[in-house]
């Protein structure tokens, strides 16, 4: 929601170009990483460290993208508890980065990232907010005190 603002409350102030806008520059960042893991990958290879290494880099990779992936895709549906369990994937998250940019990308496709949450709070807020003003209606002056006499004369 960072480079969104308030346009998506009511989806304007350029909501669709900011929308391609970070899903352009989720999947270039994320195919930039990409290349860098490639360039790691090559650097492995030209050290001649063996095929069992190779294979455990580019599995060690593919699940910490996948365990990526999959938080971030959770992070946009609801907040985070802020466990220690939380706490301790947050390097998994970080080596799997090319993940979470995927994830990234692809819920921009259909909504601002975290879009969905933050419109079910806001919804809730606005009502809770409607309720409350709602009871509050009247001057409290003017209300009749006991015997059903105005305190005022």
């Amino acid at each position: 929601m960072r480079f969104f603002g308030t346009a998506w409350v009511d989806h304007d102030g350029g909501y669709g170009l900011r929308r391609a806008g970070v899903a352009a520059g989720a999947l270039a960042a994320a195919v930039a990483g990409c290349l860098v893991l490639r360039f790691a990958y090559q650097g492995l290879a030209v050290a001649d460290v063996g095929g069992f290494v190779n294979a455990l880099v580019v599995v060690m990779f593919a699940i910490c993208s996948a365990v990526a992936f999959r938080k971030t895709w959770e992070g946009f549906t609801r907040r985070p508890i802020g466990s220690a369990a939380e706490d301790s994937l947050r390097s998994l998250k970080a080596i799997g980065f090319i993940g979470s940019l995927l994830a990234y990308f692809f819920r921009s496709l259909t909504e601002a990232p975290g879009e969905k949450l933050r419109r079910e709070e806001y919804e809730t807020a606005r009502s809770q907010y409607e309720k409350r003003r709602g009871a509050r209606t009247g001057n409290p002056a003017a209300r009749k005190g006991k015997g059903g006499k105005s305190k005022r004369k």
